[in-house]
């Protein structure tokens, strides 16, 4: 049988798989006739009344009926990037984002996500476990820019938690910045204020000095060693002898646009230092690597927050005032919001739109009265809640709240309470969100069986309180005055310190949580 080029027969059939030699190429015809028997093989195999072959795998290949949402398995554009965020433990949450996105649009698609309570103060948290590095991203820094520049096979992750003291200096401080360390840049001898620190680097204008003794150590050296350090708008110097200022005996140590400041977890442990408090300074354009730290110890935990604090500020400038002035207005814009949605022992009703509500008193009785004064609906508010906590707990509390048995006790599934902390790791976890006033958590006592421990920080300090369980029949009761005031539970212990301060330095204001995604 002869064949043409096109490799069809003289009759214009094909030629079987068989009669061609696997070795050589088939060149395939543009165009091919159709033959009847080739037009009634496929007329039935298309036909409506031909029997159809079920699919294997249906939830793989169509959205019907399908487990798996398609959208998921199908690659991301260009400008999507992979992240993956971590909460206080080992759990995760893996979301994309944009290539541009700041840590501030994380973290407020992270609350969305994960439905947390509170909305604003939380942060992102740059974490090197093995080096005991960990800092707090700025807002308007790009988060996958900064994943794109950790070590390929480095521990390093991205932790979600809260962080109330991220510009605290701009609202205190006095409290960060000691006087006795604040020098005017132009007149080395003449001493300036905290507010005129927060002041003129934000507006260009004189630059101020922070000075300060401080242990370093580099890659260089096996011990610490203490000098005296200046902190310029040129960069970081240290003295050669004592605190002398002259040009011949300072020696360059840093450049503050070209690094990043990182807090030290373990110091003492990891790298023998002299305190706990202690930072380290790195290149930002490289991987974090131990020979590139250069390592600095305070005396203090407010001289250690001093230096920090600087230099943020001399680095970012009005970048950090301007994501200041942001984080104010969507704070304010969330408590206007509460504001707007009040609930006491009343009912909400829909006014003219969905964001106008109104609030109607039922507890007289003349029937419902609206509550024009947001002031006065606010303080129904908190005393009709404080009264139905107490219920509840009076209610629902066992005699042995410590007993296995029975209902858990309400303040169980509080935000500020954790269940199995020790004093340490709660020291850690308040210094980790800021060390602002008025940050608490409730904590079980390790020492004292069916108590427990209010940890406060104030004045860049922790403070430790014990809560005493007591009974009186049936009944149990705590206590932080040796009885001179007794509450019904935990729950009513803390709504009561959060309007007085009692025995207490301050009120407790801000909850320290740990975050569930």
């Amino acid at each position: 049988m002869s064949k043409n080029k096109n490799g069809l027969d003289d009759d214009g059939d094909d030629v079987t798989w068989a009669e061609v030699s696997r070795s050589q190429p088939i060149s395939i015809a543009a165009v091919r006739r159709e033959t009847s028997v080739s037009r009634n093989v496929r007329s039935e195999l298309f036909s409506p009344s031909a029997l159809s072959i079920p699919d294997p795998f249906p939830e793989l290949c169509g959205p019907a009926g399908s487990p798996v949402a398609v959208a998921t398995l199908s690659p991301p554009s260009g400008d999507k990037h992979l992240l993956k965020v971590f909460a206080e433990g080992e759990h995760g949450r893996s979301l994309y984002v944009s290539s541009v996105a700041t840590a501030m649009e994380v973290c407020h698609t992270l609350v969305t996500t994960a439905r947390c309570g509170e909305r604003e103060n939380w942060a992102l948290m740059e974490v090197h476990p093995a080096l005991g590095l960990e800092r707090c991203l700025e807002d308007h820094e790009a988060v996958p820019e900064v994943q794109a520049g950790w070590a390929p096979k480095a521990d390093t992750r991205l932790v979600f938690c809260k962080n109330y003291a991220k510009y605290e200096f701009f609202r205190k401080p006095a409290l960060f910045f000691p006087d006795a360390m604040i020098f005017d840049g132009a007149d080395g001898a003449k001493r300036m204020t905290s507010q005129q620190l927060i002041q003129d680097p934000v507006q260009s204008g004189s630059c101020p000095e922070i000075r300060g003794f401080l242990h370093m150590k580099d890659s260089a050296r096996k011990s610490w060693k203490r000098a005296y350090f200046f902190l310029r708008r040129s960069g970081l110097y240290c003295s050669s002898k004592g605190a002398s200022e002259e040009p011949r005996h300072l020696r360059y140590v840093a450049d503050l646009r070209d690094l990043h400041v990182y807090d030290v977890v373990d110091a003492r442990k990891l790298y023998a230092a002299p305190q706990h408090f202690c930072f380290a300074v790195t290149p930002s354009g490289s991987p974090v690597r131990l020979q590139h730290l250069k390592m600095f110890c305070a005396d203090s935990h407010q001289t250690r927050t001093c230096w920090t604090s600087a230099f943020r500020l001399f680095k970012y400038g009005k970048q950090l005032q301007s994501n200041f002035q942001q984080s104010e207005w969507t704070r304010r814009s969330l408590t206007d919001g509460k504001k707007g949605t009040l609930v006491c022992d009343c009912v909400c009703v829909e006014a003219k739109s969905e964001a106008s509500l109104a609030v109607i008193d039922f507890s007289g009785k003349s029937g419902g009265r609206v509550v024009d004064d947001p002031t006065e609906a606010e303080c129904t508010e908190c005393r009709e809640g404080r009264a139905w906590r107490r219920r509840e707990v009076l209610r629902r509390s066992p005699p042995d709240s410590s007993s296995a048995s029975g209902p858990a006790p309400l303040h169980a599934g509080q935000l500020w309470f954790h269940d199995g902390v020790s004093r340490k790791q709660a020291r850690r976890l308040l210094e980790k969100r800021g060390l602002v006033d008025g940050m608490f958590l409730i904590r079980t006592s390790q020492q004292h069986a069916r108590c427990f421990v209010l940890s406060l920080c104030f004045e860049l300090k922790t403070k430790h309180f014990l809560v005493i369980t007591c009974e009186d029949g049936e009944r149990t009761f705590v206590t932080m005055d040796d009885g001179a005031t007794v509450f019904a539970g935990i729950l009513q212990l803390v709504d009561f310190h959060r309007v007085n301060k009692g025995i207490l330095p301050v009120c407790l204001k801000h909850p320290c949580p740990c975050a569930a995604l």
